[in-house]
């Protein structure tokens, strides 16, 4: 199957969806190489950062649906109160649990005096992401989606 063949099926949507998550998370490394002028691999399989893939992920997907089904269609209602969900746990839920890891960390090396292996390890502090990753997310995926679907067409 040709790339052209999967223009206005769903294997459209799945494309745009899990290669809109690859593509945010290679944005996120190339970001950290320009910004902190030292090249981070490990970001390519972190959550977290700038742009989230997570928002580019479930936008992409709604975008595809909204294109291919209409944007009136329950289809795409459906995509997109999914992605809502998604977004707003990532500002959210995980974010405030990278904020209590955070605490937990500084109490940990505060009680263990420095030796966080005796503590278990240091739990991992960058979850979720800040409404602008978010926002910026979701503006990559809504413009990949339409680019794929152009380019498809």
């Amino acid at each position: 199957m040709s790339l052209t063949q999967i223009y206005n099926t769903g294997y459209e949507v799945i494309f745009v969806a899990f290669s809109g998550i690859v593509l945010a998370q290679f944005v996120k490394c190339l970001l950290h190489l320009i910004v902190k002028r030292s090249l981070d691999l490990r970001l390519f399989t972190t959550t977290g950062g700038m742009p989230s893939s997570h928002s580019a992920g479930v936008m992409g997907l709604s975008t595809a649906v909204g294109l291919i089904k209409g944007f009136d269609s329950i289809e795409f209602a459906i995509a997109l109160g999914y992605a809502f969900i998604v977004m707003y746990d990532a500002a959210g839920v995980r974010r405030a649990a990278g904020k209590q890891a955070a605490c937990l960390n500084k109490i940990i090396m505060d009680l263990y005096k420095q030796d966080l292996a005796e503590a278990g390890g240091k739990l991992k502090e960058l979850l979720g992401h800040t409404p602008m990753q978010v926002l910026a997310g979701a503006i990559f995926g809504i413009a990949y989606a339409y680019c794929v679907h152009m380019l498809l067409s």
